[in-house]
């Protein structure tokens, strides 16, 4: 590229001896690496003026106010070319890859998750005094027209392309309620818009932040979205609290929070985002035929899934058609890995070890027999182990919780190495006397345990009470 060898000489007064056109994005613009025996730049070219004008002057003010986001050198004449800061090859994306791949993220792994979403309130606040929004591309800020362009590109580029029926006059009457929704706190803070884990660059374990060039005045749940419920990145319940909980510590340096509101206004904003990321995947994959944008299609339903478990009541036709979505035959058997199954069990001792109904020959089988028995007195032998009265005899002997904590650390283990190895089955059988208190509790405690840490399927049976349910 001769206009990108131009501006690296007219930065550095030397010519560069090598340039690498990098991997693309999912955008028209081009990376390239230009280097010599001392230096190395990152040279781009956009097709778009004024979306390079804005990213140009964002970064700027960005790297004058202290941000981690890389320098910017020089540009053309024409903004077409511009070369910048080169911050190596290393993306969080690929560095929490094996924490994706296997449902369980390393300490290390959840260390560089914590100081990316730590600086989001930075960009969201100090970020946004001083910036001239005027300059943002396509627009200066979140507004109602945006979010009908979202909603209408989820409808028209992917809802439709799925065959669902559905009534377009009601499906339009919930798009607007949520319009207002999303509306009714909107503040004069930077909307990074594409806030997620392959726009952060790691340089000596520090996160860098690119391609901001799409961000505008906006509200501030818009990013925590796009971060905690990135459709690949297959963070856990646990994950996700924690980095929620992360950005709300960062968040209180800049205004008070009230937690309670904060979590209900943001559940809006992640269906929100994911009606958007699913109508962006079904561009680029039914109408651009790019069929990898396919492949993310069942990461996204499944956070739909997971959502829609809690009803939005103020969109009950959108609710419905969700549901019927994310229950359609050709989602539901996208899934390009399958995940763990692991079943539950509590039983009772007098009426044997349940079977393994996989054929796989079972796994653990933990004896509550040494846990205090509530069984043994009158009062609780017509209560269970999920009753309020059982719980409490349990937790205020205390021994229980000796006997699951040791019990999460071997089963743990075993699930992560069970998904690394793709393996398809698990079965962890707790038993007691009755199959009635001390089993079922214990099943119950280690379900939820293992739902909120890993991404797996569970299936608990309390199998002398002749009740299963799914996680």
């Amino acid at each position: 590229m001769k206009q990108l060898e131009e501006l690296f000489e007219q930065h550095l007064h030397e010519k560069p001896s090598n340039t690498e056109e990098l991997p693309s994005s999912g955008s028209n613009r081009r990376y390239f690496r230009l280097t010599n025996d001392k230096h190395s730049l990152i040279g781009v070219k956009g097709t778009s003026v004024e979306e390079n004008k804005a990213f140009l002057i964002i970064a700027k003010h960005f790297h004058d106010k202290g941000l981690p986001v890389p320098k910017v050198y020089n540009h053309s004449n024409d903004y077409i070319y511009y070369i910048q800061e080169d911050l190596g090859d290393n993306i969080l994306f690929k560095a929490t890859e094996q924490g994706r791949l296997c449902g369980s993220f390393s300490d290390e792994e959840r260390t560089l998750l914590r100081k990316t979403i730590e600086q989001l309130p930075s960009f969201q606040f100090a970020g946004a005094e001083g910036l001239d929004f005027s300059v943002c591309y396509p627009q200066p800020e979140f507004d109602e027209r945006m979010i009908s362009f979202d909603l209408n590109y989820f409808k028209y580029c992917f809802l439709k392309a799925t065959g669902l029926d559905f009534s377009e006059i009601k499906l339009e009457d919930d798009f607007r309620k949520m319009s207002e929704i999303l509306m009714r706190n909107f503040s004069a803070t930077f909307l990074y818009r594409d806030f997620q884990s392959r726009n952060v660059m790691l340089k000596d374990s520090k996160p860098y932040f690119i391609d901001f060039q799409g961000g505008r005045k906006g509200p501030i749940y818009y990013d925590v979205a796009s971060f905690v419920w990135q459709a690949k990145a297959n963070y856990s319940e646990e994950i996700r609290e924690e980095l929620l909980q992360t950005y709300l510590t960062a968040l209180r340096k800049y205004i008070p929070v009230d937690e309670t509101y904060f979590r209900q206004q943001l559940r809006h904003f992640v269906l929100f985002r994911t009606l958007q990321v699913l109508g962006a995947y079904g561009f680029r994959g039914y109408f651009e035929k790019k069929p990898h944008f396919l492949q993310s299609v069942p990461f996204a339903i499944d956070n739909l899934r997971h959502l829609l478990q809690e009803p939005f009541e103020e969109y009950p036709y959108l609710s419905k058609i969700l549901t019927g979505l994310t229950n359609m035959h050709q989602f539901s058997e996208l899934n390009p890995e399958r995940k763990l199954e692991i079943r539950i069990y509590s039983f009772a001792y007098k009426k044997g070890i349940p079977n393994d109904i996989t054929g796989n020959g079972g796994g653990y089988v933990f004896d509550c027999r040494a846990i205090n028995n509530p069984g043994k007195y009158e009062h609780y032998r017509h209560f269970i182990g999920t009753d309020p009265e059982v719980i409490k005899f349990l937790e205020d002997d205390g021994g229980v919780f000796k006997f699951l904590n040791n019990t999460y650390d071997l089963v743990d283990a075993h699930v992560q190495r069970f998904i690394e190895r793709k393996f398809t089955h698990m079965m962890v059988c707790f038993g007691c006397t009755g199959g009635q208190h001390r089993s079922v509790y214990c099943a119950e405690h280690l379900a939820e345990h293992l739902s909120k840490k890993f991404d797996v399927n569970i299936t608990l049976v309390h199998r002398e009470l002749d009740i299963e349910k799914t996680l």
